[in-house]
């Protein structure tokens, strides 16, 4: 076990990514325009109270209500001076999938340098794993996909950058703590250059979680991913606290304990120089989702919902030690290191896990497109309330809602990643679906299994 000395040896000098999540449409399902992304983005640079806030983690790279198009924040990105994780939404089947690889192509020959200099990352899918498992699918998630897909996608998304602008990127996958830490997903640890985790200890509902019980829930999945990572980079994509909302287990969805929850778990990560997508600048773009994870309200405001200073934090707290190492700026983003060693750890990861907490607001129900489908029309995603409590699945958690979604690493040991987005896909029409009472009876294993 590293000491907290060591820990914060093992930091990177060089300057941390921070960022939020940003959905492609409004909660009304209108598609966001580039002015909708720039505004978006400029708030971000200017909230009061903190700074550094210049990255945008995105879900899809097709603009909303069309088929292949590159979405509108790549030019107010451009215009903005905002990096980006890209995502390519990965839930779709074939075809939808197909379009994310014709809209990325697209963009580096519409934009070229300007837009390849910007790109922090490429994330390929986003809770795919997580909710393709019993788990997920116990949830209430929506359709996933499987790991041998994710690794085959990731080979596409390389094939088609090489030769590019883009050709370094780092190539990575967004999933919960649980998802990684199941041996049966390995394929995609070993595909992937960096691995994004989603990490919610607002929805592990299945043991004490009051939000004072939050840094060391987060630590501890940060422990679990870094360990199934097997020495690849690991970024927090996405983690937060709702300002208003349902109460999941202990834990109370208010601006008190969101606050709270920034000064115990974003504060030491951010000191400790993580690369960090929060979830989220806003989700009440209209109308407000239960639970809500926006630091601003259903106004775009540089005025957050509560103190985003880090002055009274802790910043020499373990969550954040344990995580630094992992972090990386875009120039160093890509890792080595193999993930040999994960399939050892991970065997029978998920005999030892409650809820895992996957994204908020889940993804949006256009994001979920089916394989026939032509258009994909994604939106943001929500934390997803997964587990072996009785977590309701999609959209924050809920069945409503929609959002966007962020990961991060370290030496940690365990936590809860949000629910997935909303959807019109039926969850049955997931890979690899099980029964009922398999999930039942799976649930009711890892609760055993994590009391010994």
């Amino acid at each position: 076990m590293h000491t907290l000395t060591s820990l914060l040896a093992l930091a990177t000098t060089a300057s941390a990514i921070q960022g939020f999540n940003y959905g492609s449409t409004f909660t009304t399902g209108a598609a966001k325009q580039q002015s909708d992304f720039e505004n978006e983005f400029t708030t971000a640079q200017n909230l009061k109270g903190t700074s550094g806030w210049t990255s945008a983690r995105l879900y899809t790279m097709v603009q909303g209500g069309t088929a292949s198009d590159p979405i509108s924040a790549i030019p107010a990105a451009i215009k903005t001076k905002t990096s980006l994780l890209l995502g390519l939404w990965a839930s779709g089947g074939d075809t939808s999938f197909a379009n994310e690889i014709l809209a990325l192509k697209a963009a580096i020959k519409q934009y070229g340098d300007d837009f390849a200099k910007l790109v922090d990352g490429i994330s390929v899918g986003s809770e795919d794993l997580y909710r393709n498992s019993p788990m997920g699918i116990a949830a209430g998630s929506n359709v996933g996909t499987g790991p041998d897909t994710i690794a085959r996608y990731i080979k596409d998304t390389r094939d088609a950058i090489k030769g590019t602008g883009l050709e370094k990127a780092p190539i990575g996958h967004v999933d919960t703590w649980t998802a990684w830490y199941n041996g049966s997903n390995q394929a995609v640890i070993d595909a992937c250059d960096w691995v994004g985790m989603d990490a919610y200890p607002y929805f592990q509902d299945t043991m004490p979680n009051d939000i004072s019980k939050s840094s060391s829930l987060f630590q501890d999945a940060l422990g679990k991913t870094q360990q199934a990572a097997g020495g690849k980079k690991v970024w927090i994509t996405e983690t937060g606290h709702p300002v208003s909302g349902k109460t999941v287990g202990q834990s109370i969805a208010s601006t008190d304990n969101a606050e709270t929850f920034w000064q115990d778990v974003v504060c030491p990560l951010l000191s400790s120089g993580t690369n960090l997508w929060y979830y989220t600048l806003q989700d009440a773009a209209p109308d407000t989702p239960n639970p809500s994870f926006g630091i601003v309200g259903n106004k775009l405001t540089t005025t957050p919902l509560f103190n985003l200073g880090c002055e009274k934090s802790n910043t020499g707290s373990s969550s954040s030690s344990s995580a630094s190492a992992s972090s990386t700026s875009k120039s160093g983003a890509s890792s080595t290191g193999s993930g040999s060693s994960a399939s050892a750890s991970a065997t029978g990861s998920t005999t030892s896990i409650g809820n895992s907490g996957g994204s908020p607001g889940g993804v949006p129900s256009g994001q979920i497109s089916s394989q026939e489908s032509a258009t994909v029309t994604p939106t943001a995603i929500a934390p997803i309330s997964t587990g072996t409590g009785s977590g309701s699945g999609s959209g924050s958690g809920s069945d409503s809602g929609s959002g966007s979604g962020s990961g991060s690493s370290a030496n940690g040991t365990f936590t809860a990643p949000p629910p997935a987005a909303t959807s019109s896909v039926p969850a049955s029409s997931a890979m690899g679906l099980q029964s009922g009472a398999f999930a039942a009876a799976f649930a009711a294993i890892m609760a055993a299994i994590y009391a010994l």
